[in-house]
């Protein structure tokens, strides 16, 4: 039976431990139309980013803010998603997209991310509430220990936002307060399937190591917030505007358009970004 939405156990499972894990969220149909789209659209890796680990290593993503009538866009705005976000989410307000992002970790050369929390960068946005904020990652390969899956602290969103600096080009959290919690806390590699779910908290400490193995690591995850969760430092707008809601079947039922008109993030084209750095100002992690 195709995924709908969260059980009552699944939602308390993520407030409980931050994130929860959703098996076959997407079909190997929808998998396999969505990788397919990563891989050969160029639109992808000419707006792709690099950011360098401590070691040198380097990570791709590929960032935009609205979603679109692609297949990502369907995804995002897919019904089983919004009704699963609205699920998660502290508010009764409308869902809405703040931004997604393709990430494209490959093999022997895809670096690591550092111990960070997305709240961590979305406070610097000035977004008021945390609780209602969440991230969807949707596995487009497998991710295993041996690729550099995500690793989380369970449970550590309970702990509130904690303090973030640089390290290397990357912004982390405060490494003091991540060895305690490593010494208090389960720590859990999130090991998962093609076309599987995580779904987690935006306080939730994460971290991914480097992908050394011979296979890719790929991923998008789907930020959003609740139309009420207002953000004072933000200069793109979709954050604020209500989800279109498509059928779950759109990716494999409706024509999509390239990703050529996406709002992608451009680090030389935005002044505030190259003179804050743009790390600093979304969230480029896992």
């Amino acid at each position: 039976m195709p995924f709908e939405q969260l059980s009552p156990e699944e939602v308390q499972a993520y407030h409980k431990d931050g994130y929860v894990v959703i098996r076959n969220f997407c079909s190997q149909e929808e998998i396999d139309r969505l990788y397919g789209t990563a891989l050969e659209d160029s639109a992808m890796s000419k707006n792709a980013l690099d950011l360098n680990d401590q070691s040198g290593k380097k990570t791709r993503l590929s960032l935009w803010f609205t979603p679109g009538n692609d297949v990502f866009g369907y995804l995002t705005r897919s019904e089983r998603m919004v009704v699963s976000v609205a699920q998660v989410l502290d508010s009764e307000a409308p869902v809405c997209h703040f931004h997604s992002k393709l990430m494209q970790k490959e093999p022997k050369v895809g670096g690591a991310w550092e111990w960070h929390q997305d709240y961590g960068y979305w406070y610097k946005n000035q977004f008021m509430f945390p609780e209602q904020m969440t991230s969807v990652m949707i596995a487009l390969t497998p991710a295993n220990k041996a690729n550099g899956c995500l690793q989380v602290i369970k449970g550590s969103h309970k702990l509130g936002r904690v303090n973030h600096g640089f390290a290397g080009e990357q912004v982390g959290a405060d490494m003091i307060m991540v060895n305690n919690c490593l010494k208090t806390m389960d720590l859990v590699y999130c090991e998962l399937n093609a076309g599987d779910a995580l779904i987690f908290h935006p306080n939730l400490l994460h971290r991914s190591e480097a992908n050394l193995s011979d296979h890719p690591r790929w991923s998008i995850i789907s930020c959003y917030c609740s139309q009420s969760n207002i953000a004072y430092n933000e200069t793109s707008t979709a954050w604020k505007v209500p989800v279109e809601v498509v059928p779950n079947d759109a990716i494999l039922n409706r024509k999509a358009e390239s990703l050529s008109n996406a709002d992608f993030l451009k680090k030389e084209n935005d002044p505030a970004l190259k003179e804050t750095g743009w790390e600093k100002e979304v969230e480029v992690k896992a």
